[in-house]
């Protein structure tokens, strides 16, 4: 098994594996947005995997590896070719799963860790996507024993605030040019 510890272990194993620069820099930035996120949720009593779903956000993309084209283009390619290359590489298969499961959240049997994984992939450009975030704020709601518009606020508020702060992940995101 490759012992993932970390997102620094996550990004080693893909550097290895032969990640690009950019790969690595969007996840990092994914990963800034699933801080903030697993942070106010913790902070909520919110218990959950904080573990799965800071490695599930480090390695979500690394299909693209194979698939470098839909780093900016479209295309799922890279989904199962990413779960394909962690499972080859002894990555635990919960966390080579959200190479999959990020974008397909919507389907039975996804963890909630899976769809924090999702989420923070839509929050950190900004997008918001009403029914992703509603089924966070439901589970949510449902492992804390409250209705949704009694944690709704809260969540909405939350996810505002990551969203707000996309123009300076985009830029950031931006390959810089030699002078």
């Amino acid at each position: 098994m490759a012992v993932l510890s970390d997102r620094a272990d996550a990004y080693r194993l893909l550097k290895k594996l032969g990640a690009p620069d950019r790969l690595l820099r969007h996840l990092e930035l994914v990963g800034e947005a699933s801080d903030e996120l697993t942070a106010a949720l913790a902070g909520m009593g919110i218990v959950f995997d904080v573990k799965l779903v800071e490695l599930g956000v480090a390695v979500h993309d690394a299909g693209k590896i194979e698939h470098p084209a839909e780093l900016d283009g479209p295309g799922s390619h890279h989904e199962p070719a990413g779960e394909r290359l962690l499972l080859a590489n002894h990555v635990r298969p919960e966390v080579a799963r959200c190479c999959v499961s990020h974008a397909a959240w919507h389907l039975p049997g996804v963890s909630f860790e899976e769809r924090l994984v999702a989420l923070s992939d839509k929050l950190w450009k900004g997008k918001r996507e009403q029914a992703l975030e509603l089924s966070v704020i439901d589970e949510a709601a449902a492992r804390l024993g409250m209705g949704r518009w009694d944690v709704f606020a809260q969540l909405d508020s939350v996810f505002e605030g990551i969203a707000s702060e996309a123009e300076m992940r985009l830029q950031r995101s931006l390959p810089t040019t030699m002078a």
